[in-house]
């Protein structure tokens, strides 16, 4: 039997999605980002008042993987309910793939321009998204697979249809991606290869489905924020 590829648990507040064996993941997510190994990626659920002005986020999310016991694990942060995530998984070929993704808008943004925004309430914002490979990829691969995954956040995004003063909505002042795989030898990800294919498709309908049960969820935001 194959086994399955970012096997989600839910132990709320946290999401965890199992990658079965130690691989080589790649993220900016605010624990353990860059280049490491982990054998599970998490999302951890919080609320505006989980992080106040005064705090040192980095001490903070350090101290909360400590105690739920995920210190080699990747962590990203969401004030997305983590119950509401959206898992797909893609074969191109002989490219498997899987992703995650928790969507949250209420923060979004235009690329190239910044929206004065009133933090003093909260907002339901942040788009993490994990991917998981099982072809072996070289550095350069898998920064490239990076660069894949966030051309299909985006166009998921813009095809929702928000728009600021500014143009079309392209994402969230927040959003983090993760991207996992084993070390090897394939060397390209980009869109003209199986791979690409695979990974643009499996994030790309994770986010759309996100984006549309958030937009459903949300319609004072849409109205006030959106003008929808």
């Amino acid at each position: 039997m194959t086994p399955p590829l970012l096997h989600p648990r839910l132990e709320p507040p946290w999401l965890v999605a199992e990658l079965g064996a130690s691989l080589r993941v790649l993220s900016f997510a605010p624990y353990r980002s860059g280049f490491v190994m982990a054998d599970r990626i998490v999302w951890r659920e919080l609320r505006n008042a989980d992080l106040p002005v005064d705090l040192a986020v980095s001490d903070w999310v350090t101290a909360e993987m400590t105690e739920a016991g995920h210190t080699e694990a990747v962590g990203m942060l969401t004030s997305r309910d983590v119950t509401k995530f959206q898992r797909k998984e893609t074969r191109v070929e002989g490219a498997r793939v899987a992703a995650i993704a928790t969507v949250g808008l209420g923060n979004a943004e235009r690329i190239g321009t910044r929206t004065p925004r009133d933090w003093s309430f909260e907002r339901y914002g942040t788009i993490n998204i994990a991917v998981q490979i099982t072809e072996g990829l070289t550095e350069a691969a898998q920064i490239e697979a990076l660069s894949i995954a966030t051309q299909a956040r985006t166009a998921a995004v813009v095809d929702a249809g928000l728009r600021l003063p500014h143009g079309p909505v392209t994402g969230t002042g927040t959003d983090c991606i993760a991207i996992a795989a084993p070390k090897g030898d394939t060397a390209y990800a980009g869109l003209h290869t199986a791979l690409g294919e695979a990974i643009g498709a499996a994030v790309y309908q994770t986010v759309a489905e996100g984006a549309a049960v958030w937009i459903k969820e949300n319609p004072e935001m849409m109205r006030n924020v959106f003008g929808a």
